[in-house]
């Protein structure tokens, strides 16, 4: 195994690190060129930190001296002339980012598997589709400005269905109705839902989280789901089987998620529903994972 892959590896696209949304208007408005006139024109001017900054800060937090557990690395469409002022705004704002590919505007999702990325994050939603049809787990963030959740832990919430699992239970429940869909989780209860696109990187957090005291912890993760009795059961099942990790765990019966975001104070949220990432992206960072049934 080489010593990339020894560590998790988070690829994330500029426009998600920085607030790039002035600079991305002159692209909508005027083109490509003016954009590079632009960009070149504002090389020293520092980036604000942009809506997964926090993230990126938490998880490169996580690394010591003697052993690196994350990298961060930069998958952008820029070319490298005008992305030198992303790696000028990295460098003050103290990043330890030192990999990067600029593709000129064609899509970098064709790098993840060669960087080995665990995980991609990108405004484009069509590059986050190609990569999560190559297997990797991949969310499109609602671009903006940064959250700030102070120093404390790293926060991670996910959903469930056709997220952390695959979206076979929530096919029924789209297709059947909720009554089908309770019964049949029920009657499943002991068999352990298939995997979906971000089970691999829960895994991988919870390795992380394997290395330190459970009360020291510096990451922590929720799930947030829609599901609540009897179709908990399978779920908490599920995780068990596979021994992974969580800390919390709320059932929500399909009560609203932004405000339980919130309160858990996620660093970032990933979901397969755009109506609810719409919700929880004006409180918390929020990836939209284009995958299973809902996305059809």
């Amino acid at each position: 195994m080489s010593a990339i892959k020894q560590k998790l590896v988070v690829g994330i696209s500029s426009r998600a690190l920085f607030d790039l949304e002035a600079s991305h208007a002159v692209f909508e408005q005027h083109g490509r060129e003016a954009y590079c006139n632009y960009q070149i024109q504002h090389e020293e001017d520092v980036l604000e930190p942009g809506v997964a900054f926090g993230l990126a800060r938490k998880l490169l937090a996580l690394n010591e001296a003697e052993h690196e557990r994350v990298e961060v690395i930069l998958l952008s469409r820029n070319s490298a002339d005008t992305g030198l002022r992303v790696f000028n705004s990295i460098a003050h704002h103290n990043l330890p980012i030192t990999r990067a590919a600029f593709t000129s505007g064609d899509s970098p999702y064709r790098y993840v598997g060669a960087f080995g990325a665990d995980l991609f994050l990108s405004a484009d939603p069509d590059d986050v589709r190609a990569a999560l049809a190559a297997g990797c787990a991949a969310a499109t963030i609602v671009p903006g400005h940064s959250f700030s959740h102070g120093e404390g832990a790293l926060k991670i919430a996910f959903d469930g269905d056709a997220v952390l699992f695959s979206d076979a239970a929530e096919r029924i429940f789209k297709e059947k109705g909720l009554a089908a869909f309770a019964e049949s989780e029920s009657r499943s209860a002991g068999e352990p839902l298939p995997g979906g696109p971000f089970k691999a990187f829960l895994e991988a957090l919870t390795r992380i989280q394997a290395e330190f005291d459970p009360d020291e912890c510096p990451i922590r993760t929720a799930l947030v789901t829609s599901r609540s009795a009897p179709a908990h059961e399978r779920v908490i099942r599920t995780l068990r089987a596979w021994h992974i990790r969580i800390d919390e765990a709320l059932f929500l019966g399909g009560m609203t998620k932004a405000r339980f975001l919130q309160a858990f104070g996620a660093d970032i949220f990933f979901d397969d529903q755009a109506t609810h990432i719409g919700t929880a992206s004006g409180m918390v960072a929020a990836g939209h994972v284009p995958h299973g049934v809902a996305n059809e």
